[in-house]
């Protein structure tokens, strides 16, 4: 059976001397029961465990009550009380079978003891016992699945008795930190037998990343966040287009685990700020780590990835004044003009959610699904609000930062802590590889969107977050996310942002927590086990591969191999061409005018009225000739828009109120 990886409580039914078995499981809030004869999952009792066993601290007695006796049972960990646990827990030796008997003959073997702390009655033992019928509502807390399985009291799997994760032809499995298989550790990606080197290669960057730190700081972008757990549930049959085993079948479960965050403000920053928010989620499957790395609009302000530290800078803190700067911010945004179908989403009502639930996250980039049968299409990811799109005015938005800085933070727990747990509906668009060199936008373009009509959204599951996180920083500040960690039949497009991505969100993450932080237990995938060479590093936290070889190829049996039957990246066709630096023959020629002119005429009079109020509000900040440059990149999309902003700004002018460029 899979491991369950989030149980509170588990209740025990009656079993044999040999057997003992969990019949009703108390998770995510709701209990499961199992029939009266086939329980959820069974463990024999032959193996050493320790039961924990909690009781009312009222009721709790100075000693065990005389009829328990030694048991075995699961291995609990952490425990948390139940709501109406028993007094006592009767355990009895049965006689009535011959393995019973066995038990009684070598009574004096048996090692055990058993002492109530405060309100936790301990039972120990290291020989088969059984456990009578529990009274009605007995109840035993844990953690994690791991402890379920044989773990630790901190809920990790024991290396003792971990099973060694083996490839397709039976030899152990050589993954990578994050628990991919490895096809190849001999030959990295390239463009052909004498081709360039790509930054798909995750495991080639990660070998070299990983050992630049192995001899040993808050986020540069979205530091200030909230997170959530919950499940994925799929919904929908995709098959035909993704082998991922998490998406395999309708109902199918998955633990997932979301951020929301502001982009460019600092850990103290007004979560009601103007500015895109980032929306990520990593999903906890059987074959690793998914990480859906995205925000709340389906485009972003840059294209190259040559261009972001610069975008940052721009919208960061002037380096002299240590002020947000409108002058920079408006300099290079007219600079960029492929800029403006976000910079317009941004100053749209839509620039300032209403809390992290009311608004949707994109994948944003373009990203390849591959089925079972190796056919490849093109998607993009879309989670749609189930709670609906709820925005801020400006002026709601200042007057919101003034007097709750925290307010999405706060609406995100105190909706989850009352049991309003917030869900988005998970739709993919589809684009055949064939329709890419055809279409009239570049669909690796991370400025533009696929047209609906063209592409239309395709349910896949549901989303829902319900339960908060027991300490910020261990999981919100410390989880790490990065566009690199993507299972089998998830794999990266040419989009040239992505691509420097899937390097950069690793390198962050290595930076800011350290070469091992995929170690912390927030960014482990419980369900797919590391087999790795990378050793060493600051804070190596796990047995740190013992005495085993840190090399590959190594000559020593049952040490993991690559599997060639699993790779990490299909074949794809690309138009060929002289290295350089160069734009894409589509960024030249297309209108990057287009959809940002479709986007301001489709807007309603008062939308629009709000666009210009909030773009003139801010902009008025600017030197005369930074607005001047931008009123022109406006005046190409669209007349209108740009004379009304310059009578917003000079209305602006003449206004006695004080600038506020923040919101």
């Amino acid at each position: 059976m899979a491991p369950v990886a989030a149980a509170a409580s588990l209740v025990f039914s009656c079993s044999s001397s040999t057997t003992f078995s969990v019949s009703s499981l108390l998770f995510n809030n709701q209990l499961h029961f199992a029939n009266s004869t086939s329980p959820l999952f069974s463990y024999p009792s032959s193996q050493m465990h320790t039961l924990v066993v909690t009781a009312p601290t009222s009721a709790a007695p100075a000693a065990p009550p005389p009829t328990t006796k030694a048991i075995s049972g699961l291995s609990v960990g952490d425990t948390r009380l139940a709501t109406n646990p028993p007094r006592n827990l009767n355990c009895t030796s049965s006689s009535s079978n011959s393995s019973a008997s066995s038990s009684s003959s070598n009574s004096s073997n048996l090692r055990s003891s058993s002492s109530f702390t405060g309100n936790k009655l301990v039972v120990k033992s290291t020989f088969p016992a059984t456990i009578a019928a529990p009274p009605a509502g007995f109840v035993a807390g844990c953690v994690r699945a791991m402890s379920l399985f044989g773990g630790d009291s901190n809920g990790k799997s024991s290396s003792k008795n971990e099973e060694i994760r083996r490839g397709s032809s039976g030899e152990p499995l050589y993954t990578t930190l994050a628990g991919h298989p490895v096809s190849d550790d001999n030959n990295s990606l390239t463009v052909g037998e004498s081709g360039t080197l790509l930054f798909e290669d995750l495991h080639l960057l990660e070998k070299l990343a990983h050992f630049n730190r192995e001899r040993v700081p808050e986020r540069v972008v979205h530091a200030k966040g909230a997170g959530a757990h919950g499940y994925f549930e799929v919904t929908k049959d995709v098959s035909d287009l993704c082998k991922a085993k998490f998406l395999s079948e309708v109902g199918k479960k998955t633990e997932v685990f979301g951020r929301w965050s502001t982009v460019t403000g600092e850990s103290g920053f007004a979560d009601t700020a103007r500015d895109p928010r980032g929306f990520s989620i990593k999903f906890y499957t059987e074959e690793g780590n998914w990480d859906m790395v995205g925000n709340n609009t389906p485009v972003f302000f840059i294209r190259d990835p040559i261009k972001f530290p610069d975008l940052i800078h721009s919208q960061k803190r002037n380096p002299q004044t240590h002020m947000k700067d409108p002058n920079a911010f408006w300099d290079f945004l007219s600079l960029v003009p492929e800029s403006l179908h976000q910079v317009l989403i941004t100053f749209s009502p839509r620039g300032v959610p209403d809390g992290h639930r009311h608004m949707h996250g994109y994948g944003s980039h373009t990203y390849k699904w591959v089925n079972s049968e190796g056919k490849a299409h093109w998607v993009k990811f879309h989670f749609l609000s189930d709670q609906g799109i709820k925005n801020l005015t400006h002026e709601q938005s200042v007057e919101i930062a003034g007097i709750n800085p925290d307010y999405s933070t706060e609406d995100l727990f105190q909706n989850i802590q009352n049991g309003n747990y917030p869900s988005w509906t998970f739709k993919v668009q589809v684009m055949p590889l064939e329709d890419a060199p055809k279409y009239r936008f570049d669909p690796f373009d991370l400025t533009k969107v696929w047209s609906h009509k063209d592409y239309p959204l395709r349910e896949v599951g549901k989303l829902v977050f319900n339960r908060n996180p027991t300490n910020y920083f261990a999981e919100v500040e410390q989880v790490a996310f990065s566009p690199a960690h993507m299972v089998s039949g998830i794999e990266a497009s040419p989009d040239r942002v992505l691509q420097s991505r899937l390097f950069a969100y690793d390198d962050a993450a290595r930076y800011r927590a350290g070469g091992n932080y995929l170690q912390i237990p927030i960014n482990q995938c419980p369900f797919a086990k590391v087999q790795t060479y990378a050793r060493d590093g600051f804070m190596t936290v796990n047995n740190n591969g013992g005495s085993k070889p840190n090399y590959y190829p190594n000559s020593f049996e049952d040490l993991p191999r690559p599997d060639p039957q699993t790779p990490d990246v299909h074949p794809y066709k690309l138009e060929g061409g002289v290295v350089g630096r160069y734009p894409p023959r589509k960024w030249v020629e297309q209108d990057d005018y287009e959809q940002p002119r479709a986007l301001w005429q489709g807007m309603s009079a008062e939308d629009q009225e709000m666009t210009v109020k909030n773009i003139a509000g801010h902009i008025q900040g600017a030197k005369e000739f930074i607005i001047k440059r931008q009123i022109a990149v406006f005046r190409k999309c669209d007349e209108s828009l740009a004379s009304k902003v310059e009578e917003a700004l000079d209305m602006k002018k003449k206004s006695p109120e004080p600038y506020t460029m923040v919101a």
